[in-house]
Parts: structure tokens; sequence; C-alpha cells
């Protein structure tokens, strides 16, 4: 029986990607990833997903100096320091100015309102957050932000149904706003753990906005298998985490810690790349790192050292000769 549901799920699931895939219009899902790709790379933009840098504990200003310094199209902010930065005496304004004056996009950012979870009144209280948080990211000059399902990370059997329409509920609210909530997978959550969960929640909440937000580190440590990355539509997703993890420890006991640069672990990120491309995928590689041991160097030479890691694993997915 066990196995039975387990294919009915999954059925429902590539059924669901495929729904989410017509919503961008006529889309090939490409199971398999080009045997030997030639010709130009999608004209991927990188990002610096400011966690990288956090252990040196820099105000946003800094970080956004950092990334502009290291050579990076676009970052990732975490709203918390925007808050805080406004709390000093800042105001969005100035920082959107500064933004714009360092060349930089603000292609995705952080937060943690908790719109998923059952409790009516902590569901409330959540989208309220997550209102403030999108709209302290428009006044930045951000137009997508990352909804995973915090609050409900601990206990399983979230209703995946009920989710989607909560999804939906954060999309229409975010459309007041100019913002698109970007469905996110954590893989250590007992739920949205998995690339067919969110496949099925975002095709499932009916909405044109739906999109969905992958990990590469998040991937491997929920269990998900890398070769169905070829159901995922790429024109209904904008960001791609990118990262790399090591044999050890094993994925039970793997955390975000552990995580490395990309093509510096056992990851399969030129399959995960190429794939991603074959299916429509031409958006933000952001580079989202918790190494302590980074954290403790230089945080412009981090950022730097991390865009040339992204840099050669798009080489080494799409190189010029067309020999993979």
């Amino acid at each position: 029986m066990e196995s039975q549901t387990r294919r009915s799920f999954l059925s429902r699931s590539s059924l669901a990607a495929a729904c989410l895939a017509s919503a961008a219009g006529p889309l090939s899902l490409a199971l398999d990833p080009p045997k030997s790709p030639t010709g130009k790379a999608p004209a991927f933009r990188y990002c610096l997903n400011t966690s990288t840098i956090s252990g040196s504990k820099l105000p946003i200003r800094e970080q956004l100096k950092i990334a502009a310094s290291a050579g990076y199209d676009a970052v990732e902010i975490w709203i918390r320091d925007v808050d805080a930065y406004v709390a000093a005496g800042g105001t969005t304004r100035e920082l959107r100015s500064e933004i714009e004056d360092l060349g930089l996009g603000v292609d995705s950012a952080i937060a943690f309102g908790q719109w998923i979870v059952d409790d009516p009144q902590q569901r409330k209280a959540g989208l309220e957050q997550c209102r403030r948080d999108m709209a302290t990211l428009a006044e930045i000059g951000g137009q997508r932000i990352a909804a995973p399902p915090s609050g409900a990370t601990k206990e399983a059997g979230l209703d995946l149904r009920a989710a989607a329409d909560r999804y939906r509920e954060l999309l229409e609210l975010g459309g007041t706003l100019g913002v698109v909530p970007q469905i996110e997978l954590w893989g250590f959550s007992s739920n949205l753990s998995k690339l067919e969960e969110v496949l099925f929640v975002a095709a499932a909440a009916g909405h044109a906005d739906a999109c969905i937000l992958l990990d590469i580190y998040h991937l491997y440590k929920g269990g998900s298998d890398f070769q169905n990355i070829g159901l995922v539509p790429g024109h209904k997703m904008f960001c791609l985490h990118m990262n790399d993890y090591p044999a050890n420890p094993p994925r039970e006991t793997i955390k975000d810690e552990h995580r490395v640069y990309p093509g510096d672990g056992i990851a399969p990120v030129t399959h995960v790349l190429q794939t991603l491309a074959s299916g429509g995928f031409q958006g933000t590689l952001s580079l989202e790192l918790f190494n302590p041991s980074y954290w403790a160097q230089p945080p412009l030479e981090v950022a730097k050292t991390g865009l040339a890691k992204m840099q050669q694993c798009v080489e080494r997915a799409f190189p010029k000769n067309g020999n993979a």
C-alpha cells in the first residue's frame, strides 16, 4: 500500500510539474540534459546571498559594497538586515539609491513569515509579517522573495492542498505589492523537503505567478533524486541557490555549516545546471553558504572566491568547444 501511495503521489507531482510549465506557455520539460551542450552558456546573473559573508556581522551597506567590489550582478538580501538599517536611522529610499549607484540588482530576498502553518492565528500573524517584508523589499527595488515552510518544519503531515491554497493567498498578497513569493524547498524540514512536494504545491496553487526556489544543498539534504530535476519547468524558476557539499558527514547528519563552494564537493552541479537550462532556466545563480571557516576569512575574499567558483561551474557545464 505504501509503495502504491508513493507511486500515485509521484504521478500527481509529475502532472503538477506539467501544469506549472503550461502556465508559462509551451515548454519542453527536457527530462534529460543535453548530451553535449554547445553554443553559449545561458545568460545567468551572478548573485551574492549575504549569508555567505554574514559571519562578519557587517551592516547591509557594507554587504552591498562587497558584492559590487567582487563583481556580482545582484544581491539576495536578508530582510532583517534592512530592518536593522532602518531601525538605526536609515531609509529604504536611501538604500535603494545606494544599490542602484553600485550597479546591483536585488534579485531575491530572505525572510521567514509563517504563511504556511495550520494554526489560523499564527498564520494570520505570519501573513502580516510577509506583507511587511514584501513591502520593505519593494521599497528597495526587489521583486522576488523566498517563501520557505517556516513554522512547519518539525511535524510531518502538512496537507499539501491546504499548503497550495495558502501559497495562492501569499501570491495574491504579493501581487498587491509588486513582489512574487518563490516557494522554497527546505531539505531539513518535515514538510516541503522534496522536489515533488514543492512542484505539487506550486502547481496546485493555480496562480500565474507561482514559481519555485531550489537549492543544491537542500535538494541533497531532503533526499530528492537529482535525476528528476528535469521535471522543473525552467520558466517557472528565477533563482537557484548555488553551493556544494562534501561526502562526509553523511546526508542524515549534514548541516548548513558544511556547505562548501560550488565545485568543491560531490554535488552533481554540472548535471543540475545543464538540466535546468535545457528546461528553460536562465535566471540568477545565488551563492548561499553558511560555512564558519569562510566566515573567518576576509568577506571580500570569500565573495570573490565564490563568484569565481560559480563561473567555473558554468564553464564546465557549458564548455565553449561543445565537449562536456
